[in-house]
């Protein structure tokens, strides 16, 4: 089992975060494992909108999934225009990108040291 796999293992609220985001057709889920390289957050997990409204809908998703689990964002940053979707979780951050926005900032390159999954339709809960 990788690291990312055993990550969703023991931490359900990311395991759900991911689930949740696919639930709403997200593209190129893909969860970062950062524990081993940054003090900041345990985990990334990246998803992909195809439009504006799609990356709102995933992020509205995700937040209010995760409400009745729960989980609460410390912080919520681009809702409004949905480009690039940030819910800070303290554990784990999830940012739900535009395809242009998410190849511009490409975030598994800057953390390419990161242990790194990615998802299709099967995640349970």
């Amino acid at each position: 089992m990788t690291g990312s796999a055993a990550a969703l293992e023991t931490h359900p609220h990311v395991r759900r975060a991911v689930r949740y985001a696919l639930e709403r057709k997200a593209t190129e889920v893909t969860l970062l494992d950062l524990r081993d390289i940054s003090s900041a957050t345990d985990f990334f997990v990246i998803a992909t909108g195809r439009s504006d409204v799609q990356v709102r809908a995933i992020a509205e998703h995700i937040v209010d999934s995760a409400k009745r689990d729960g989980a609460r964002p410390e912080h919520i940053e681009g809702l409004d225009q949905g480009r690039w979707v940030l819910l800070d979780y303290i554990d784990y951050v999830v940012h739900v990108f535009h395809p242009a926005v998410r190849e511009f900032y490409r975030l598994e390159s800057l953390w390419g040291d990161a242990v790194a999954t990615v998802f299709g339709q099967d995640v349970k809960s």
